[in-house]
């Protein structure tokens, strides 16, 4: 068996985040600090849920090198919190399809 080789991956030119942050800093700062990531082109944020504390944001990142550690790290910096990855593409976008199974 080959041992895994991390250079070998392809490119995450997708990522769509479920984040719980602090009502601050508000949800504009998130996007615009993410979006002067390396590898980013695009940033979209959309608030789903909020309660007395916290606000949980659906971030859907798009770009040709998307580095999760470091979006990950730049979301904990802000204060928020990766509470999972809901989408991931590599190399290419690829549309869902519907199957039988849906």
């Amino acid at each position: 068996m080959t041992p895994y080789d991390p250079s070998s991956e392809g490119n995450i030119v997708q990522l769509v985040l479920d984040v719980m942050k602090p009502h601050r800093p508000i949800m504009t700062i998130y996007a615009k600090k993410l979006s002067t990531l390396e590898g980013i082109s695009g940033v979209n944020c959309t608030l789903y849920e909020i309660d007395q504390d916290t606000e949980s944001i659906k971030i859907t990142l798009e770009g040709n090198r998307i580095d999760y550690e470091l979006v990950r790290a730049t979301i904990e910096g802000l204060g928020g919190t990766v509470h999972s990855v809901d989408s991931v593409s590599a190399g290419t976008i690829v549309e869902q399809v519907a199957t039988p199974q849906d």
